[in-house]
Parts: structure tokens; sequence; C-alpha cells
């Protein structure tokens, strides 16, 4: 056994055979940001086999106060191939492959089986409930963690436990985000390392499991909390599932609830255009599915709830992204 990992190898949780699984362990990282970074490295660190990094974005100067695999000299660069360089020369025993790609509805399948465990660290609500759907169908854990100014959550899902519906069956009515509310860096780390620590005790099989457990922190106040949620229900159906573009159907009623001066132009040119606060006065047309849209996918939601309390017509979502 390498002298790399003598540390936490001789720890009685772990030794020669929990080494060995996390040698043999292969892990999908959405995300190569905050959160991203810090469950890359403990990842890399620990000797996770095999990592998997998904990012579309490309390291801005902003980010360098809390996603510390990246320097100045990364400024512009992709992030998950960023992250992928700085990675490998942490730890050359690690294999890592880094794709500058967003994981969609149609990608997250593919990208999903190819892992034991799948880590949702990105800053997109809508890509949790992707993700969560998704594991829950492959019975694949899904460690997801979110952290806001200075306070967040970590947990554990699927696979053996209920899925991210079970526990929040719906969406808030607004989410911040790191741009527009703020987030201390230290604050970053603590719910990065967090879901990284719930990722190597998932691997591991550590007793309590960590699975079906979510772990909240206040830093402002310095408290930590949570619950156990493995009695959670599914939620029944109808349920409100995200689509990709590419999979809106030329019979599809497309409603674009982005107003002209938030997005000129639509992708989907035959579009209408509402409001949310004007979807009451929207009736489906007879048999056609309705395509609700937006940037981040909440206000989707939340249209899409409404609907279907007042109608019977079948709903789908498209979360556009910036």
């Amino acid at each position: 056994m390498s002298e790399r990992y003598a540390r936490q190898s001789v720890l009685p949780q772990i030794g020669a055979a929990g080494q060995e699984r996390l040698a043999a362990a292969s892990v999908l990282v959405i995300g190569a940001g905050g959160l991203g970074c810090v469950v890359l490295q403990y990842l890399c660190a620990a000797g996770v086999g095999r990592l998997m990094v998904l990012d579309p974005d490309r390291v801005e100067e902003s980010n360098l106060h809390r996603q510390p695999l990246y320097r100045m000299s990364d400024l512009g660069s992709a992030k998950a191939l960023a992250a992928a360089s700085s990675l490998a020369a942490l730890n050359p025993e690690v294999r890592i492959e880094a794709a500058v790609e967003r994981i969609t509805p149609a990608n997250a399948p593919e990208w999903c089986a190819r892992a034991d465990l799948v880590v949702d660290a990105a800053d997109s609500l809508a890509l949790t409930y992707i993700l969560s759907d998704e594991c829950q169908r492959q019975r694949k854990p899904l460690v997801s963690a979110s952290v806001l100014g200075l306070a967040g959550y970590a947990g554990v899902f699927c696979a053996e436990a209920p899925s991210y519906r079970a526990v929040f069956p719906d969406m808030p009515q607004r989410a911040g985000s790191c741009a527009e509310t703020g987030v201390l860096g230290s604050a970053v780390g603590v719910l990065g390392t967090l879901e990284a620590h719930l990722v190597l005790a998932q691997l591991l099989g550590l007793k309590p499991p960590v699975s079906g457990r979510l772990v909240s922190v206040d830093l402002a106040t310095l408290r930590f909390g949570g619950f156990t949620f493995r009695n959670a229900r599914e939620p029944a159906p109808p349920f409100l599932r995200f689509i990709a573009a590419q999979d809106v159907r030329p019979e599809d009623k497309v409603i674009d609830l982005r107003s002209l001066a938030e997005a000129p132009r639509s992708p989907f040119p035959h579009c209408e255009r509402r409001l949310p606060e004007q979807m009451h006065q929207f009736t489906p047309p007879p048999g056609a599915r309705v395509v609700l849209c937006c940037r981040s996918g909440i206000r989707a939601w939340q249209a899409g709830r409404s609907l279907l309390e007042r109608t019977a017509c079948e709903v789908a979502l498209v979360a556009l992204g910036n």
C-alpha cells in the first residue's frame, strides 16, 4: 500500500480493504466550482481510483476566493480541464476524466451509468432533481450539497435511501445564487469537506450508514443540525420532470416564462411568451403536452405545479440556463 494513504488506512474503519475499495471506486462529480473543487481535492487525495468531472464554465477571478484548485494562471481556462490538471499534480495514481460539458436530462443517463456514486456539486436546483431522478432510476447513491451565505446542507440520497424528491417534493418560490446573495469561502470549504466525507463514508460503508441522512450547518451561529429521512415516502404522481431542450416535440405547447427584456430570443421559435403571473389565464390545448421554460427552472416548476392543480394535462419543464 502506498505511503500516501498511511494516515487514513491505519484507521480501523478503513485498513487495507477500505483503501482497496476506494481505489476501485468510480465517482462522477457534477460541477467544479466551490463545492466541486473541495470535493475533488479530498477524493483525489484519499485515493478514489477514478474521478469524472463535468463543468461547462471557465475560471473567473471572482471564483478564486472559494475554489482552491485554481490559480491566477488558470483564468479563462475551462474549469473541468484546469481542475483535472491540478488533481493530476496532487495524486498521479488517480485516473481523472474531465469534460467541458453541461449535464442535462439527455446525457445524465450515460454519465451516471459510468459511476458508482454521483456527486451533485452544481449550483442548480433543477439539476439536483434531474440527477436525483436518474440516480433513483439507476439505484446509484447521490451525494448532494448546497451552500449560500453562511449556511448550507449535505445529504446522501437514492440507491437504498429515498430520493431528493421524497425529502424536498417542491422547489422553493425562489433561490439565491452566490453572485446575488454572496458566500464566504470558508463556508464553502466546510460544506464541500462535509460532502467529500459523506462520499468517502458511503464508498467505505462506514457505520452507522450515512445514506438517508442530511446534515445542516449554520456557520453564523456555529450550529450543526440535520435529520434522518430513511422512512420518507416517494411523492405520488404526476411528477414535474425536467427534459432536455432537444426533447421538446413539434406538437408540444411551449411557453417561455421569461420576459422579452430577460431573453429577447427563445430557443423555441414558435413558443408562446407568458409571464408567470399570467399563467392563471392559460388553458392547455386538449391532448397537448405543455412545456414550461425559464432560466433556472424555478418559475417553470411553480407554474407547472399550479397548472397540475387545476388541469389534468401532461407537463414537462426545461431549465434553459444562462
